[in-house]
């Protein structure tokens, strides 16, 4: 049986409709406030932004849904974890002050805002799973121990698993930086001499230092590297590889089962939405931002992170892609845009093995709303 998405356009049927109205309506499609009981804590996961960034979801999209959780007597609070590599990002007190200065206080969002995994990252919990390369996984601590989740998600380009989206936000978003590394460790890049130019930027946001570049060589010492990936979506040049035949099919099942991990008791009082506007290559866990791939094209939410992820995948491949964007191919409709980006990469496989391993299905039904 198809699961439910619904879906709302971001054109205007009136002059008293807005974005934050069609994004109530989703919810209220689904009754999704139904699911959740005054005095319950309940966790909104969503990407602050890296420094320099400005892909990350509009903090006033963040207000509607935590007044939403208000109105059940829920107490909500905005959440995401600290990140494997060094920016601004890698601990609470640079995360908060990001966070801030993106636009997510409290007078703007009308919630605290809480890192899970802790000051530097080692708040977690280890959650059994039945995962197919994972046994257990180490899930951001504040919100395993919430009663509920709701996941925002900017739907874009990854430069490890094609796109990111509900999978990678519970997945990736939800892991302890040591449950990053683990899922990352598939993935050690290579550099091609004959296109790195020897600019360093690669050197500058490796944290593990393994990154060796001088007049006669550059090279990644597999010994120090933590295939964080940071080297590869930095390159302007494409210089830095990834050998694609299985490691970064393995990233993106291990995200999945982290994704499983992220979800585990909370099933019945889950959310997802993904927003499809600023679609742009890369991550917004980069310190800059890029033109996007296709046009704004909406809204969608569903209560299972697999069928929302393929119905946005699917929009997107429909649409028209920019001819001046970062696609090197795929521009036409019906064509993987992030294909045509990463030409090395299938995107699909993240969902594949999250069906397999029991996240959700991607048989959907695109319902939509107006």
């Amino acid at each position: 049986m198809a699961v439910k998405v619904y879906f709302s356009s971001l054109k205007a049927s009136s002059r008293q409709e807005n974005y934050i109205h069609k994004l109530a309506g989703l919810a209220r499609a689904d009754r999704l406030w139904d699911r959740f009981e005054a005095e319950e804590i309940i966790a909104v996961k969503i990407h602050f932004g890296e420094h320099g960034n400005t892909g990350f979801i509009n903090p006033i999209y963040c207000r509607e849904i935590v007044s939403h959780l208000k109105e059940k007597g829920c107490k909500p609070f905005l959440t995401d974890t600290n990140t494997l590599y060094i920016g601004t990002r890698a601990n609470s007190v640079d995360h908060l002050e990001t966070a801030l200065a993106h636009g997510f206080s409290y007078a703007t969002v009308g919630a605290p805002l809480i890192i899970a995994d802790g000051l530097g990252g080692k708040n977690y919990v280890e959650v059994p799973i039945d995962g197919v390369h994972l046994e257990k996984v180490r899930i951001a601590g504040e919100a395993y121990n919430a009663d509920g989740l709701i996941t925002l998600s900017h739907f874009k380009g990854h430069g490890l698993t094609g796109f990111g989206g509900a999978i990678k936000n519970l997945g990736m978003g939800l892991g302890s930086r040591s449950g990053k590394h683990i899922m990352h460790s598939n993935a050690i890049p290579t550099i091609d001499q004959d296109i790195c130019v020897r600019c360093g930027a690669c050197v500058e946001w490796c944290p593990a230092d393994a990154i060796v570049i001088n007049p006669d060589e550059c090279y990644i010492d597999a010994a120090l590297c933590i295939g964080c990936g940071e080297c590869k979506v930095t390159c302007t040049y494409r210089a830095v590889k990834v050998a694609q035949s299985s490691s970064t099919r393995d990233v993106q099942e291990k995200i999945a089962e982290y994704a499983l991990g992220g979800i585990k008791g909370k099933e019945q009082k889950m959310g997802y939405f993904n927003f499809l506007q600023d679609i742009t290559p890369g991550c917004d866990c980069l310190g800059w931002s890029d033109r996007p791939l296709v046009p704004d094209l909406g809204f969608l939410y569903s209560s299972d992170p697999v069928a929302i992820d393929q119905a946005s995948l699917d929009l997107v491949n429909q649409a028209r892609g920019f001819e001046d964007s970062a696609l090197q191919d795929n521009i036409q409709p019906g064509a993987c845009k992030f294909q045509g980006v990463y030409p090395e990469l299938n995107p699909e496989d993240q969902l594949r093995h999250g069906e397999k391993i029991g996240l959700g299905q991607r048989e959907y039904e695109l319902i939509a709303i107006d």
